[in-house]
């Protein structure tokens, strides 16, 4: 029995009988004098867990005294993949902040993070090095410019940036209202009103050359119009959907893209002969394009015809480059 098996029977037994003896205690959980009194130390001064030995029951109970400190409370014994993947993002989060203002909070949140993960039945050193998260195309920012957007986001006010945009090679300067900060495919983006476009826009924090708060109130847009502009449509691309792709994967990419989930709202289905059928709604089709080509022959556009033919079209510019 681990010892967090351990401390979830001391639970248990506690609640159960409501007072229990050494004796009992010793021979539940199978273990020495000398371990149950580590427990006991362990759940008391890092669950804060208001366990007290009763004199005239000659047993241990939880205290009816109010509870100074944060709610007694265990861990699950062992995470979820989920849970796992969260703890280790904030571990790795934390862990690559350059040393600042913020290194002496951030600090006590990380060792907690530390003894958090070890509650697993596992030193935390094991677990980042039996268990690993790797990003790939992930595109390096400046923190400063993280730093204002989420101050400005949070703050409502408006900011300046000089903004490089990779679709067009073009450097144009705007103000934005920030509305939310956006984590995705290892990249951040802002979402925000653009006053120079008067509509909303998405920008990623590593395209940003320039940025300054102004004093201004940042506009607020309602979230189901940020989500019909931005969360609609294929990828981070926004737009309102303008068409819907209909793709055809074969019985192999089936095995996988089978179990994805692409769009909120895309429909699919699989076909007698193992392949199957997606569909997803789209606007501007650059992202999607990509995703299409990383499957070659195994992914066929079956409509609507311009993205099937600008599809094909890069299929054959790339079969180019190859020839002799």
């Amino acid at each position: 029995m681990s010892q967090l098996e351990r401390f979830h029977k001391i639970r248990e037994l506690l609640h159960e009988r409501t007072v229990v003896s050494k004796a009992e205690f010793l021979r539940e959980l199978e273990v020495s004098p000398a371990t149950f009194k580590r427990d006991l130390e362990k759940l008391r001064d890092r669950y804060n867990a208001p366990i007290e030995y009763d004199t005239y029951n000659n047993g241990y109970r939880f205290s009816l005294k109010p509870q100074a400190g944060p709610r007694f409370e265990l861990p699950g014994l062992w995470f979820n993949a989920s849970e796992v993947h969260a703890l280790l993002t904030m571990q790795e989060l934390l862990g690559s902040l350059d040393p600042g203002l913020l290194a002496r909070h951030v600090e006590p949140l990380r060792l907690r993070l530390n003894a958090i993960l070890e509650e697993g039945d596992a030193s935390a050193k094991e677990v980042a090095r039996r268990i690993r998260i790797v990003r790939m195309a992930a595109r390096g920012m400046k923190p400063e410019f993280f730093e204002q957007a989420a101050t400005a986001t949070l703050k409502r006010v408006r900011l300046a940036i000089t903004f490089w945009s990779r679709s067009n090679d073009q450097v144009t300067e705007r103000v934005v209202s920030p509305q939310r900060l956006v984590f995705y495919r290892g990249n951040w983006y802002l979402d925000g009103w653009c006053h120079l476009r008067d509509g909303i826009r998405s920008f990623a924090l590593d395209g940003i050359r320039e940025a300054r708060s102004l004093p201004d109130a940042a506009k607020t847009v309602a979230e189901k119009d940020l989500d019909a502009f931005l969360a609609s449509s294929y990828g981070i691309f926004a737009g309102k959907p303008t068409a819907w792709a209909t793709l055809h994967f074969s019985k192999t990419a089936a095995r996988w893209v089978g179990y994805e989930k692409w769009h909120s709202q895309q429909r699919a289905r699989h076909e007698s002969d193992g392949s199957y059928i997606l569909e997803v709604p789209f606007s501007d089709d650059t992202e999607l394009v990509m995703d299409i080509l990383k499957f070659g022959p195994d992914c066929k556009v079956l409509g609507p015809p311009a993205l099937a033919e600008k599809v094909a079209k890069r299929a054959r510019e790339t079969a180019e480059r190859y020839r002799p």
